[in-house]
Formats: C-alpha cells, sequence, structure tokens
C-alpha cells in the first residue's frame, strides 16, 4: 500500500511539472550575423549663405550623390549639429542660425539612408 501510494504521488508529481513545462509558450524569432560595406557619401555644389549680420552663417546647402533619410551638419569642431532638410531630389538645405564665421573650421556631414 505504501508502494502503490509513493508511486500515485510520484505520478502527481511527474505530471504537473509536465503541464507546467508544456504551458511555456515562446514567439518564433530572428537572429543573425551579417556585414555589409558602408561607403559614404560624395558632397558636392556646397554654398554658405550669410544673414544679414555678415559674421553669423545663416544656412548651408548641398547635394549628395544618394539618397539619405536623415543628415546632419556641423561647422565647428566640437560645435552644434544642425538637422537639415530635404529640399529637393538630393539637394539638402541646413540652417545654422546662430553659427558665426570665425570660429567655423569645418563642415562635417553626417548622412544616414
Amino acid at each position: 500500500m505504501r508502494l502503490l501510494a509513493a508511486a500515485g504521488a510520484g505520478l502527481v508529481v511527474a505530471l504537473s511539472v509536465l503541464a507546467l513545462a508544456a504551458s511555456n509558450v515562446v514567439a518564433g524569432t530572428r537572429a543573425g550575423d551579417g556585414a555589409g560595406a558602408i561607403s559614404g557619401y560624395n558632397v558636392t555644389n556646397v554654398a554658405y549663405t550669410l544673414d544679414s549680420n555678415p559674421q553669423n552663417v545663416q544656412k548651408v546647402e548641398f547635394d549628395l550623390d544618394a539618397a539619405a533619410a536623415a543628415v546632419k551638419v556641423r561647422l565647428q569642431s566640437g560645435g552644434t549639429w544642425y538637422s537639415c532638410t530635404n529640399t529637393s531630389a538630393n539637394h539638402w538645405s541646413c540652417s545654422t542660425t546662430g553659427q558665426q564665421v570665425q570660429p567655423a573650421d569645418e563642415l562635417r556631414v553626417v548622412a544616414t539612408q
């Protein structure tokens, strides 16, 4: 009788464990690894526009050789990043209000697809 009770208790525990394990559902996911080349953009037709105070750059415009989703520029090393707007095709215009001409030491363009 004891043996039968112990076997019954063991069966109940085993079935409980299986029932809990069977209730876990994990959705399918994707994982992977890969590599691709980063080619960069060619920036051409750069034009700077001064505002009414010629010591300040009002905007910078330029063309990229391919489509981009987001573009920012910086005119001073370690300075402010300015957002750009795609005005037509691959032509971008960046309002740089407040940027003075004198400390400007670079035109850094960052673009993403």
